[in-house]
C-alpha cells in the first residue's frame, strides 16, 4: 500500500470515439412505445424513441467530447489507492484548492446516474467566492472524488466495497490530502455515503450537509401530516409504484445490465436520460434544465469508461445493509421540489439530532448542483458557516 497521490489527465484516444461514432451509426432501435394519455411523445414507459433518435443525431452529428475533456482537465486531477475490501483501490478525485487563506476543506459525492461532472458549476464559486460574487470567508477547498466503480475510479474486483467501505475510504482520502478538519456534502449514493460518514462520526469530520435526506417518517406524526409531509409520502409511493425499477434491477442482477449497457451506447444513454427526465425539476423536458451537451457529456463518462455495470453494482453492494442510526454532529439539509425521496423538518430532527441548517427550495430535483447551482452553492454556504 502507498499514500501516493498520482496527478491524472482526461486522454480518450480518438479509435474509442471512432468506435461510438460507428456504434451511433448503425444502431438498431427498438419499436414506438404505445401512445398514452400523457400526450403524443410519452415518457410513460422511458425514454421515447423520437426522443432518444434525435439525441442520438445529435450525439453522432454535433456532440463534442474534446470540449468535455478539455473541461474537466481544467480542474486539477488526481488518483491514489485507498483501502478497501480486497485491499487498495485506484479512486479518481478532482482537487481545487481555493485561493483564500483559511478555506475550509469540504468533500463533495456524487451518485447514480450522476458524476463529478455534476460539480463543475460549482466548483469556482465554492473555491473562489470572492471571484463569483461571494465572501472570501465563504471559501472552500473542494475534493470530488469518483465512487468506486464509476467514470476513472478502478472498478472492485471483490465483493464488499458498500457505503460503510467508501465511507472509510473517503475520510482516508480527506486525511491524506492533508486536512485534519472537514466537512461533507452529497446527494444521491453521494448523500448515504455522507450520511454514513456521520453516522461514524470520524475524527475530524465536523459536519455534513445532504440534498437527499434519508429520514424515516415519525409515527407518532401520521395522524397531523403537515402538507410537505403529506406530498413525501405521495411521492415515496410513487417511487415505489412507478420510478424503483431500475434500482430493483441494480440492486438484484446488476451483470444482466451490464451487457447491454456495455455494448450500447444508445442504451446506456437513455437509461440515464429517463432519470434526467424525472428528476429534475424540468416541466416535462430535461433540456429545461439541462443541455444536451450536459447530459451527454455526463452519459460519456460511463460510456467511455464502460462503467454502467460496475456503478450499477453499488445497489448489489448496499441494498439492505444501509444504516438507519442516528447522527449526532451537526447535519444540514436542502429539500428540493423535484427530489426523489423528501422530509419535513421535524422527521430530519429525529435522525439528524443536531440540525443547524433545514430549507425547502421552490425549485429544483434530485441533481442540485447541477441543475440548481447558485442555490447549491449558497445552501453549502450556509450550512457550514457556523462550523468554520
Amino acid at each position: 500500500m502507498t499514500d501516493a497521490i498520482e496527478a491524472f489527465s482526461i486522454d480518450i484516444a480518438e479509435a474509442e470515439l471512432d468506435d461510438l461514432r460507428q456504434r451511433l451509426a448503425r444502431v438498431r432501435w427498438p419499436d414506438e412505445e404505445t401512445p398514452s394519455t400523457e400526450g403524443e411523445m410519452s415518457w410513460e414507459q422511458g425514454t421515447p424513441l423520437r426522443y432518444a433518435r434525435a439525441l442520438t443525431e445529435y450525439w453522432r452529428e454535433h456532440y463534442d467530447w474534446r470540449r468535455a475533456e478539455s473541461l474537466l482537465n481544467g480542474f486539477p486531477q488526481f488518483t491514489t489507492a485507498l483501502d478497501g475490501p480486497g485491499g487498495p483501490l485506484d479512486i479518481h478525485f478532482i482537487h481545487v484548492r481555493s485561493p483564500h487563506e483559511g478555506a475550509m476543506p469540504l468533500l463533495l459525492t456524487h451518485g447514480w446516474p450522476g458524476s463529478v461532472m455534476e460539480f463543475h458549476k460549482v466548483i469556482g464559486p465554492l473555491t473562489d467566492p470572492a471571484a463569483h460574487g461571494g465572501r472570501a470567508e465563504d471559501a472552500f477547498h473542494v475534493v470530488c472524488p469518483s465512487l468506486p466503480g464509476f467514470a476513472f475510479s478502478a472498478k472492485p474486483t471483490v465483493t464488499g466495497w458498500g457505503i460503510p467501505a467508501i465511507a472509510t475510504a473517503w475520510h482516508q482520502l480527506m486525511i491524506r490530502l492533508g486536512y485534519s478538519q472537514y466537512v461533507a456534502q452529497g446527494g444521491d449514493w453521494g448523500s448515504i455515503v455522507t450520511t454514513q460518514m456521520g453516522v461514524d462520526a470520524p475524527e475530524g469530520l465536523l459536519g455534513i450537509h445532504t440534498n437527499m435526506v434519508l429520514a424515516a417518517p415519525d409515527p407518532e406524526t401520521m395522524n397531523d401530516l403537515t402538507p410537505a409531509e403529506q406530498s413525501a409520502l405521495a411521492a415515496f409511493q410513487y417511487y415505489q409504484d412507478s420510478d424503483s425499477g431500475y434500482s430493483k434491477q441494480q440492486s438484484t442482477r446488476p451483470q444482466s445490465l451490464a451487457y447491454g449497457l456495455a455494448d450500447s451506447p444508445v442504451g446506456q444513454m437513455c437509461w440515464i436520460l429517463e432519470k434526467f427526465h424525472r428528476w429534475t425539476d424540468c416541466d416535462g423536458d430535461p433540456e429545461n434544465v439541462l443541455s444536451k451537451d450536459e447530459m451527454l457529456d455526463n452519459v460519456m463518462l460511463y460510456w467511455l469508461t464502460n462503467s454502467g455495470g460496475s456503478s450499477a453494482r453499488i445497489y448489489w453492494e448496499s441494498f439492505g445493509s444501509m444504516s438507519q442510526d442516528a447522527v449526532t454532529i451537526p447535519a444540514g439539509a436542502t429539500i428540493f421540489p423535484k427530489e426523489i425521496f423528501k422530509t419535513s423538518k421535524r422527521w430530519a430532527q429525529k435522525r439528524f439530532q443536531n440540525l443547524v441548517h433545514f430549507t425547502e427550495q421552490p425549485h429544483g430535483g434530485h441533481f442540485a448542483a447541477f441543475e440548481q447551482p447558485e442555490v447549491f452553492v449558497s445552501e453549502v454556504r450556509d450550512c457550514f458557516r457556523a462550523l468554520r
